[in-house]
């Protein structure tokens, strides 16, 4: 397994895991960072770092399965974006209005509702058992196939992965549905 081998100190493995996971990474984090924060870190750099760290700790991590580490990464770069957040939010925002006004953005009740709806998905998904929450990070969050997740999870067939799945988005339509 890659991850082991990685574990263990071999460089190729932790550059084909690099190679792997950096770009699916950089898709999910991207626009999650706001555009005032980004001036200051980009998006790219932010996961770029967080991801080299938790590879530095890797003898740290006990995976039993790559959705695992990829779930594990997906938490390190989201703490890593929310820590750019606070530390942004400190300083004033600069910019330069041009000629006209920028078109104004959504209302304080709009940003709070979206907010509200991201952190209910986050406690649903926290209800979900470990290998249904790492199978419903990688299809929505991440985008990998179902034929991706049956070999990433160790599941028979990519119809094993698919219906993980299902019965996962299930249970947070549930979950969401009695907020």
């Amino acid at each position: 397994m890659l991850l082991d081998r990685a574990r263990h100190g071999d460089g190729v493995a932790r550059d084909e895991l690099v190679r792997r996971l950096l770009p699916r990474l950089r898709r999910w984090a991207h626009g999650r960072l706001p555009q005032n924060a980004r001036d200051i870190s980009d998006t790219d750099d932010l996961v770029q770092v967080a991801l080299m760290r938790a590879l530095d700790r890797l003898q740290d991590f006990e995976p039993r399965h790559e959705g695992a580490f990829l779930a594990y990464l997906r938490r390190i770069v989201l703490n890593a974006v929310r820590d750019e957040l606070r530390r942004t939010g400190r300083r004033p925002f600069r910019t330069d209005l041009g000629d006209s006004l920028p078109q104004p953005g959504p209302s304080l009740v709009e940003q709070a509702i979206g907010r509200e709806l991201v952190e209910a998905y986050e406690e649903a998904l926290a209800t979900l058992p470990e290998a249904q929450r790492e199978a419903v990070i990688m299809r929505i969050e991440f985008g990998y196939t179902y034929p991706e997740i049956a070999e990433a999870l160790g599941r028979p067939s990519s119809n094993a992965a698919r219906m993980e799945v299902s019965r996962a988005l299930l249970r947070i339509g549930e979950v969401l549905g009695d907020h």
